[in-house]
């Protein structure tokens, strides 16, 4: 990844992770970059995280789910789906809660909401976190591709990344952290958008991959416009 020669986050913020694999743990690289202290937690309990902490450094420390909700200002949910109801919900209370999930029927088993069109991931954890804020984000992108295409504000090859929810207050937020860590945003809407960037769509991944029939072959930046054609390519909602 580029480094981003930027002065540090105008506020500084903690971040909670509950889950710490390559989406996590990217995300957590570019808040500590910008100048924020993260708070990792994983399936397995903190004495395993032990090699990522040490390498965002002092900035970042490791903990249980249930601390890391408690500690971030903002926490990242990025498990696998089918453990959605795992995610603690009065440590979350009031809390952004940006969901990083996708469904994958063939690891996550079947939902009848999700396999009819009814209700999106995003909604199903709203429904888990009532009192929470909840944000669509981070699900469309390949973690490498994260990683590598975050730029400096203003920069003619920084790209975009999508969200959707149903707090305006939380999407405006959510949207100054994504510029800090390096991207520009484009709002879907309500959560109930949210499925305009899950897999099989045309804004799903392939945007941000030079070529995408191997996202291992590097990324190429894609703006707020190409980010907003490609979720609208999906056409209406099934």
């Amino acid at each position: 990844m580029p480094p981003l020669t930027r002065p540090v986050a105008r506020r500084m913020t903690t971040w909670g992770f509950i889950g710490s694999g390559n989406i996590g743990s990217t995300v957590a690289r570019l808040a500590v970059a910008a100048g924020h202290d993260v708070v990792m937690s994983n399936s397995r309990g903190p004495e395993t995280l032990t090699e990522l902490v040490g390498e965002l450094g002092d900035r970042a420390r490791a903990a249980t789910a249930a601390e890391a909700a408690r500690a971030g200002d903002v926490v990242v949910v990025t498990i696998p789906l089918k453990n959605y109801r795992d995610v603690p919900v009065a440590e979350l209370a009031g809390k952004i809660v940006i969901d990083t999930m996708n469904y994958y029927p063939e690891r996550d088993g079947q939902l009848a909401a999700l396999d009819a069109g009814t209700s999106t991931s995003s909604e199903l954890l709203q429904e888990q976190l009532p009192d929470s804020k909840v944000v669509k984000g981070f699900n469309n992108i390949f973690f490498r591709h994260l990683g590598e295409l975050a730029r400096p504000t203003g920069s003619p090859e920084r790209s975009a990344l999508a969200i959707a929810g149903n707090d305006a207050a939380a999407k405006r937020r959510v949207t100054e952290l994504l510029d800090e860590l390096g991207y520009d945003t484009v709002d879907l809407g309500q959560l109930t958008e949210g499925w305009r960037t899950q897999p099989d769509t045309p804004a799903y991944g392939l945007m941000y991959a030079a070529d995408e029939q191997d996202w291992l072959a590097g990324a190429r930046p894609a703006d707020a416009a190409e980010v907003a054609s490609r979720a609208a390519a999906a056409g209406e909602r099934r």
